[in-house]
């Protein structure tokens, strides 16, 4: 299986991600939220030793794995500009700008809508996503781990040094581990000239909790940054604590179940990946090096970012599925404007360039899967659970719950309508998707009544069958 799909991978690259499977129109997603990992190869991650086997093993199970993704080049803030603007490398962002420096001299009429020149603040005219989604009057907003600490360093919103300044946020601190680098939004002219904006848009993570609590007061597009230790980046934390990817996985497990469980997931994505490799500077989808750089790979010289991977959780993926196709990061950009109807910025509009696609989006009912009968979906439709009693009332989370026998062994099949792990008496747990039959078989020799339990992070319900 293995040689099947590196053999898939290696014809998708060559071809420049001309293959992607076509998709009519994208599905009705109104909430997207990414999170941006740290300087990991997608061999490692992903492999059956992974040190994350949440995002490698649970939360693969859960969406779809897209083996081929790569980042667009190094070191790490070429990658989080590209993600937001589609621009491409120049030799300050490949340096992750130690100084703050204007992009000069600020020509933005290159090919492909690139910025042409050299620095790391681009100018006005130079747009990004955020700017596209307030225009057409949209939320969005970046959520910064760690941001704004130790006020003395930075700010809690809108942070990063002053024009021409050194950027004291390279290295983490003891109490301070966030990275100006691992926040596109502030190297933008177009965001960081509007203070209050800037302020209201560019916030510390901690925001996310609250916005989370209703699908209104969730932005359309989140952009969630790990602090260094929680993305991955530093092996020891600044504080001494892990880091690597064990860390990253931590942090995954407190906030995915939290976007999950949120009103907004119900129509939403959530896209899991990391800036660029570690060890790999190969690229995807007919890359371009772009007017400001002869490679992309800077310091590692070569064609791109390397090979990360990456992971798509949404009512509109098939769980446990896998792509065949190569994707990058100006795809994703790509991918989120055709959600929303936005015009293509920078390399997201290159020729040829393929958005996410029915290999993607590979469950176009929904959580409505089509062998649910139409009684049975009305059942499942999902409830806000908030203002409710942590201890849920029957048929609130558990939408139905049945116990058979089959080939001697004792079997449950239910259906959740949110994201819930569910336990039942004898066996482990396991993650259970809304509105999605899922069967757990028994211990041999079970008898009597079963108690289930489905949790989310803030309720539960319990049953009692047989």
């Amino acid at each position: 299986m293995a040689r099947v799909l590196a053999l898939l991978l290696s014809a998708a690259v060559l071809t420049g991600c001309a293959s992607s499977a076509a998709v009519a129109a994208p599905p009705p997603i109104k909430h997207v939220f990414v999170i941006v990992l740290e300087n990991k190869d997608a061999a490692k991650t992903f492999s059956d030793t992974s040190e994350a086997p949440y995002l490698a093993k649970t939360l693969r199970s859960q969406g779809v794995f897209v083996p081929g993704y790569y980042g667009i080049g190094h070191l790490s803030l070429t990658n989080y500009v590209a993600l937001v603007s589609g621009q491409a490398p120049n030799p300050q962002t490949q340096g992750d700008c130690q100084i703050f420096s204007e992009f000069l001299p600020g020509q933005t009429t290159g090919p492909d809508g690139q910025a042409v020149g050299q620095g790391c603040v681009y100018p006005a005219a130079v747009k990004t996503v955020g700017d596209q989604l307030d225009a057409k009057g949209l939320g969005w907003k970046g959520y910064m781990q760690d941001m704004g600490a130790d006020p003395a360093r930075e700010s809690a919103t809108c942070a990063h040094p002053a024009i021409g300044a050194q950027d004291k946020t390279q290295s983490a601190t003891a109490t301070d581990q966030y990275a100006t680098r691992h926040n596109p939004f502030v190297y933008f002219h177009s965001v960081i000239d509007d203070q209050a904006r800037c302020d209201a848009r560019v916030v510390n993570l901690d925001a996310l909790a609250g916005d989370l609590a209703s699908a209104a007061s969730t932005p359309n597009y989140s952009f969630i940054t790990p602090d260094l230790c929680a993305d991955g980046h530093d092996a020891t934390c600044a504080d001494g604590g892990a880091g690597g990817l064990k860390a990253a996985d931590a942090f995954l497990r407190t906030w995915v179940p939290r976007i999950f469980d949120s009103p907004a997931f119900r129509d939403g994505m959530l896209v899991v990946t990391f800036d660029e490799a570690e060890s790999d500077s190969s690229a995807c989808c007919n890359e371009q090096s772009g007017p400001n750089t002869p490679s992309p790979g800077g310091p590692e010289p070569g064609p791109g970012g390397g090979r990360i991977g990456a992971v798509v959780l949404s009512p509109y993926t098939r769980a446990g599925s896998t792509s065949p196709q190569a994707y990058n990061h100006y795809s994703f950009l790509r991918s989120v404007e055709d959600l929303f109807g936005l015009e293509h910025l920078g390399y997201a509009g290159q020729d040829g360039l393929q958005p996410f696609g029915a290999d993607v989006y590979s469950n176009p009912a929904g959580t409505t899967m089509p062998a649910v009968n139409a009684s049975a979906a009305a059942s499942c439709r999902s409830v806000s659970l908030a203002g409710r009693p942590r201890r849920l009332a029957a048929h609130t989370l558990l939408a139905s719950v049945r116990l058979r026998r089959a080939s001697g062994r004792r079997v449950l099949t239910l259906r959740t309508t949110h994201y819930a792990r569910v336990t039942a008496h004898g066996t482990g747990s396991r993650l259970v998707q809304p509105c999605r039959s899922a069967r757990i078989t028994l211990a041999r020799g079970s008898r009597g009544k079963v108690r289930v339990t489905a949790a989310t992070r803030t309720h539960a319900e319990r049953r009692t069958v047989g």
